[in-house]
């Protein structure tokens, strides 16, 4: 790498990193390149990693709490932040310390959001990657990373999901999470959805206009594609479902590929002691959650 192309605003920067929640899911035809088409609504919640960047030295070292990420050399945050230095020319590395409170493999895009959240840390460090670039290696990254560099909590995904129509933000809703204790990989997700369903079948269409003017008007979109098929492997799933539905969920429905469920409860006294019967009754992970309004931003110092 060579000089900085733009001068170093700080050295250090801090950042909440949101998981989220499709509140629609739909898989659409295998592409060329082996990736399947989608169509979502993602939504995000505030249930945060915590991540800090310090520019520095001369490599990325990434350093985790709360949980074993294995090699740092296949962490996204890692990937994010040697992409972004090569991207701005920088003669420096970087260290990343995340804190973890999104659970792995659970459909709340924790990794992805943390990539991103690298990303904003280190746009407000170092000038000189704008932000048709950035949102060109989020894309490079995965399929939710653009999502969470986007402008708005609520967005529509389409292609792999990095094509996003961002959309006007509802006010905090409050939801509950259930996370059963299974993982599900996306890639066992996409093999039991592709032996499941017929050669040649015709998916039935989300409607073309998915924006929310109120939360009520979920009822009418919420599913997922996966939820069947990751429901007949793992019969944690439709307990969980059953759950929250028997909590009073106005909605009940599972997230990305699994296995976390979520439902959406009238207000946040209701939500929390939802959450508290789901947890005596199930001895599972069960958090009430509120939805966002706006992106966290970085802080600098």
């Amino acid at each position: 790498m060579s000089e900085a192309t733009g001068p170093l605003t700080s050295r250090r920067a801090t950042i909440l990193a949101p998981a989220k929640v499709n509140l629609a899911l739909q898989v659409l035809g295998r592409r060329p390149d082996g990736y399947h088409d989608i169509d979502t609504l993602f939504q995000a919640v505030d249930l945060c990693d915590e991540v800090e960047v310090e520019v520095g030295g001369d490599r990325v070292v990434v350093e985790v709490e709360g949980v074993d990420l294995g090699p740092q050399e296949k962490n996204l945050a890692y990937r994010a932040a040697q992409r972004f230095l090569r991207q701005a020319a920088v003669d420096s590395g970087a260290r990343i310390t995340l804190t973890k409170r999104i659970p792995l493999g659970a459909g709340l895009g924790g990794g992805s959001s943390d990539a991103a959240a690298v990303l904003r840390c280190l746009a407000s460090l170092i000038e000189g990657v704008d932000a048709y670039s950035l949102h060109v290696i989020a894309g490079e990254l995965g399929s939710d990373v653009p999502f969470f560099l986007g402008e708005s909590p609520l967005a529509r995904g389409r292609g792999r999901g990095e094509v996003l129509e961002p959309l006007p933000a509802l006010p905090a809703a409050d939801l509950v999470l259930v996370s059963p204790p299974v993982h599900v990989s996306t890639a066992e997700a996409y093999a039991e959805l592709s032996a499941t369903r017929a050669e040649g079948v015709q998916v039935a269409r989300l409607p073309p206009s998915l924006a929310l003017r109120r939360w009520p008007d979920l009822e009418r979109v919420a599913r997922n594609d996966f939820e069947p098929v990751i429901g007949a492997v793992y019969q944690e799933v439709p307990q969980a479902l059953a759950a929250l539905q028997a909590a009073g969920a106005s909605v009940a429905l599972m997230t990305g590929s699994g296995s976390t469920c979520f439902g959406l409860f009238a207000d946040a006294p209701t939500a929390r002691a939802a959450a508290e019967e789901i947890a005596r009754g199930l001895r599972w992970r069960c958090r009430p959650v509120r939805t966002l309004e706006a992106f966290p931003e970085p802080r600098r110092g």
